[in-house]
């Protein structure tokens, strides 16, 4: 791969389209120093040839895309496009909750040793604690943050103007044409959550949703005889969430192996591709050892989780061979006992923020609550109102196995051919939808190649 390649792959991961119009170089050399600096409108952390790099995110950021070169056919800038939407997707940015002092790993540990003598009251008051100062942070943006996508098309629109063209075509992101999706899934915590699974499956089935139920394998509860068969046997999807869920899955890297031992065979036994860490933990730099085809275990952002931070995208990517389908709305835990909201609004305001972008809204609902009479009827809102998008918009309700396939297949799908005779080609072509970005008065918009209109 060029070096060209390696600046632009980000873009071409998003679009898959025609290299020949992707073409970046760097102003100069970058400087050793990370930091954050803006472009345009897109928050970035990262190194820079301009050397003006800040470590708050809060100070007056540089905007990088004054250091921008449009020439002929080649887009210049002062950062490498690719290291800064790793540093995004993968939390290598300060404040995400990578790395705590000892005080917070204290602090963490102690709650998780106490916590099974605590009650529900008693942990909200502990969380809500934790999370006191969220609406503070500025970084990555609540309620949705989308700044891999504002920063890829942001580059795709001047690579347009470097090559002197009005469109570009591209893979449509998702199969069939659907103009987003919707993954859900649920999360069984305890025993109360196994029991209200059946109940839970079926109010999903009639608003036309199936979801992946994400198991906890030891400790929690005793799964009863044929209820994973039975999951399978109605469309639904078995996944494994953590070994215990005692939230120290990433505490040690040798207790680690041994559980992720017991993990992967489970996985097995299961017959389950995903995966998905107990309380959103995560640490990609261990998910080699994990054999399954995805994770679930990113945020979008996490103001309000334990760990802090958020991958800043709508839409799934890869770590190594890992697909990671991130979590891209908030929890049902965090609407209805942290924000002690009981109406759709937040989710609302969500989907409508992800389907901008054309992304995926994807959900965590817990059996173990979401089934009492109240509760119940704000998540019966939220699939009414999922139906009701679903119908107008032409949405893909998918399964995390299939979101999974699907972006595989797209990934090694290829547009050819030049002028009005762009074709996409590849193993699964068959499902997949021809687009074009374009440029109108400096926005990018898209339309599909069958339809008419921009999306």
């Amino acid at each position: 791969m060029s070096s060209a390649e390696k600046l632009s792959q980000p873009v071409q991961d998003r679009y898959r389209c025609p290299a020949n119009f992707l073409d970046f170089g760097l102003t100069g050399p970058l400087s050793s120093e990370e930091g954050y600096f803006r472009f345009g409108n897109a928050i970035c952390y990262g190194r820079s040839s301009s050397g003006i790099c800040e470590r708050l995110v809060e100070s007056s950021l540089h905007d990088s895309l004054a250091d921008a070169i449009v020439g002929r056919s080649q887009l210049k800038l002062s950062f490498n496009p690719a290291e800064v939407v790793d540093n995004l997707r993968l939390e290598r940015y300060p404040d995400s909750g990578r790395t705590g002092n000892a005080y917070e790993e204290f602090r963490r540990k102690l709650y998780y040793l106490l916590r099974p003598l605590t009650n529900l009251t008693v942990r909200k008051q502990v969380q809500r604690f934790h999370a006191r100062n969220w609406r503070s942070r500025l970084f990555p943006h609540w309620p949705v943050d989308t700044t891999v996508e504002d920063l890829c098309e942001k580059l795709l629109s001047l690579s347009m103007k470097a090559h002197g063209v009005d469109r570009v075509p591209f893979v449509w992101f998702w199969p069939g044409g659907a103009r987003g999706c919707v993954v859900m899934t649920h999360d069984v915590e305890n025993e109360a959550g196994v029991s209200s699974c059946p109940d839970l499956m079926d109010l999903d089935d009639s608003f036309g949703m199936k979801a992946s139920l994400m198991i906890v394998p030891e400790e929690r509860y005793a799964l009863p005889s044929g209820f994973l068969d039975t999951i399978r046997k109605r469309g639904f999807e078995v996944g494994v969430q953590d070994l215990n869920h005692d939230g120290r899955l990433y505490d040690d890297r040798e207790e680690f192996l041994r559980r992720v031992a017991l993990i992967n065979r489970y996985a097995t036994e299961y017959d389950a591709r995903g995966f998905r860490a107990a309380v959103l933990y995560r640490k990609p730099e261990w998910f080699a050892s994990l054999n399954f085809s995805f994770d679930m275990s990113f945020p979008n952002v996490a103001h309000l989780d334990p760990q802090h931070g958020g991958c800043c995208s709508v839409m799934p990517y890869f770590i190594g061979n890992i697909l990671e389908i991130p979590v891209t709305t908030a929890q049902d835990y965090t609407l209805l006992h942290l924000l002690d909201q009981r109406s759709i609004e937040l989710w609302k305001t969500q989907i409508e923020l992800i389907m901008e972008k054309s992304g995926m809204a994807s959900f965590i609902i817990h059996p173990d609550y979401v089934m009492e009479p109240e509760t119940k009827a704000v998540y019966t809102a939220l699939l009414s109102h999922l139906r009701d998008l679903r119908e107008k918009r032409h949405l893909w309700f998918a399964l995390p196995r299939d979101v999974d396939a699907w972006w595989r297949t797209r990934s090694k799908l290829s547009v050819v051919g030049g002028e009005n005779l762009w074709r996409i080609e590849g193993d699964g072509a068959e499902s997949a939808v021809l687009a074009y970005a374009r440029n109108v008065d400096g926005k990018l918009v898209y339309e599909l190649a069958n339809a008419a209109g921009a999306g």
